[in-house]
């Protein structure tokens, strides 16, 4: 099997972590040997951060022991158990959009790869300029490198000068255009790339996946203990859910304007997650159908809200591929959602509904209505929800794509096969 080098964020609360860490723990489990290179070893006490690089290869070595930075600015290669390495580097400033890595971080990222020696480094880009070093470290040691790039986007913008999102795109694509392969979640993000200069070739559109076993919908005469909690304390209210940070690119307050103009009867509004945002949100909205759960870090009872709820809302202003629409859609959920970045794809043709990015309010306004008078329809578009993420985007797809590509670039025969 190969050694894969993954450099991507390994924090809990990123929504591409969990995407992240499931498909490492799948790849593992296939045979391949995974080490992560993260930003994790704050040099300022500021308290903020970039993260992440995941190795996989089968020639990697590691001693199992580490110098701290703190001691002599080396690379600090630990041993995580099995054969997997984890090498934190030091960081200046860490925060969920950038990361500002240290000066000596370069230096030991490098000694990082020449001692775990992976077949393929693959990259999780997290807005630091050690993104931009990658393609030449990994040409001067002969690994081949591939790009997993996902910075959110509004997909109704086709000016590429407007806007901070767009702008993100004009830098990267340059670097891009070096990487041996880069991947994106949707078609549009490749044709953005494709104009700005990457070529086609070097171009894989691979989806996130979810366990399609674990994100389900409820079985038939057998609850959870963590469901049957949710029933009871809901007593029979329809849930209408939003499940994501508190941050202004998900125009949470669009949904929350929207659902005091219409105030579904016998409906309550979940709103799951945190931000910071949040206080402001919970200051402007005292309504007693409105309820805040907050950030939900264990998955069963992120799976139970799911079953429960009738329809989940994503107001989005700019997203890359929400892994909480998808998990949505596959416990059987029916989905609203903006066309921002590959969220309009994953819906269009009838697998839920899909509102612009503009005017969400007035949208919504309309909607609410006719989806709490509709329970027939919501429970439709919940079944076409689930088949949709069975016919696209379950994580094993994820993973024999990751793996086809991984093949093209280390000709190992346990993956060509």
């Amino acid at each position: 099997m190969a050694h894969i080098a993954w450099l991507g964020k390994k924090s809990p609360f990123c929504g591409n972590v969990s995407y992240g860490l499931s498909t490492t723990e799948r790849l593992q489990q296939l045979g391949h040997r995974i080490s992560f290179i993260h930003f994790d070893n704050p040099s300022s006490g500021l308290g903020f951060g970039w993260d992440g690089l995941q190795l996989e290869g089968r020639q990697a070595r590691s001693s199992g022991h580490g110098r701290s930075n703190a001691e002599s600015r080396t690379s600090a290669v630990s041993r995580s158990g099995g054969d997997s390495g984890d090498v934190a580097l030091p960081y200046l400033v860490k925060s969920q959009a950038y990361t500002i890595p240290s000066p000596g971080a370069q230096r030991e990222l490098r000694e990082s790869l020449e001692q775990l020696r992976p077949d393929l480094v693959h990259a999780s880009l997290t807005l630091s300029p050690l993104d931009f070093r990658l393609p030449d470290l990994c040409q001067h040691l002969g690994v081949p490198l591939v790009a997993t790039f996902h910075p959110a986007f509004d997909a109704g913008l086709r000016n590429l000068s407007a806007g901070t999102q767009q702008l993100t795109y004009q830098i990267y694509a340059p670097t891009l255009a070096k990487f041996d392969r880069v991947i994106v979640f949707s078609d549009r993000q490749a044709e953005l790339l494709a104009r700005l200069g990457v070529r086609e070739e070097r171009l894989a559109v691979i989806p996130n996946g979810v366990d399609t076993d674990r994100w389900q919908p409820a079985p038939t005469g057998s609850i959870t203990a963590e469901l049957a909690q949710l029933r009871r304390r809901f007593q029979g209210r329809r849930v209408f859910l939003y499940m994501g940070r508190l941050a202004t690119e998900k125009n949470v307050e669009a949904l929350l304007k929207a659902w005091r103009l219409v105030r579904p009867q016998g409906c309550v509004l979940l709103i799951v997650g945190d931000g910071p945002l949040r206080a402001s949100l919970m200051a402007s909205s005292d309504d007693p159908d409105v309820e805040w759960w907050g950030d939900e870090a264990d998955r069963d009872k992120r799976v139970a809200l799911l079953q429960l709820t009738e329809v989940f809302l994503l107001p989005s202003l700019v997203e890359g591929l929400s892994l909480a629409l998808l998990e949505a859609m596959a416990c059987g959920t029916a989905c609203v959602a903006t066309d921002a970045g590959a969220d309009g794809e994953v819906l269009e043709g009838g697998a839920g509904i899909v509102i612009s990015t503009q005017g969400v309010t007035t949208q919504l306004r309309t909607l609410l209505p006719v989806l709490r008078d509709q329970p027939v329809l919501t429970a439709a578009l919940g079944v076409r929800a689930r088949a949709r993420a069975l016919e696209r985007y379950t994580l094993g797809r994820n993973i024999a794509a990751l793996e086809s590509l991984y093949a093209e670039l280390v000709p190992l025969p346990s993956l060509a096969a």
